[in-house]
């Protein structure tokens, strides 16, 4: 069995190799909540990142969750709204078996 760290990296890894299919480039990718399954053959690794948006409402409303000024990012950087997946790695082979939408 993979232990957290490793279920982790591999999550890691995976989500980076897709990036271009989640509408890339993705940044901040960081852990966010790691659980093995009740019976214990999968981990559920939680991934979140930060992706460029036009939307401004949701980039508004990241913003106000961040604590900055405005909706324009901080010295008018690109939009951004972090985004949350939930991978789940079998823990025997390591593999990612499914990638899930998380909501808050």
């Amino acid at each position: 069995m993979i232990d957290i760290r490793g279920a982790t990296v591999t999550a890691q890894k995976y989500i980076q190799s897709i990036e271009d299919l989640l509408g890339g480039p993705l940044d901040n990718i960081r852990l966010e909540e790691a659980e093995v399954s009740d019976d214990r053959n999968f981990w559920l690794i939680t991934l979140g990142y930060d992706k460029p948006t036009d939307n401004k409402d949701v980039a508004a409303i990241n913003q106000i969750k961040l604590g900055l000024p405005d909706n324009r990012g901080l010295f008018g950087q690109q939009l951004l709204t972090r985004e949350y997946k939930v991978l789940k790695v079998n823990a025997d082979s390591g593999e990612v078996e499914s990638i899930k939408i998380r909501q808050l």
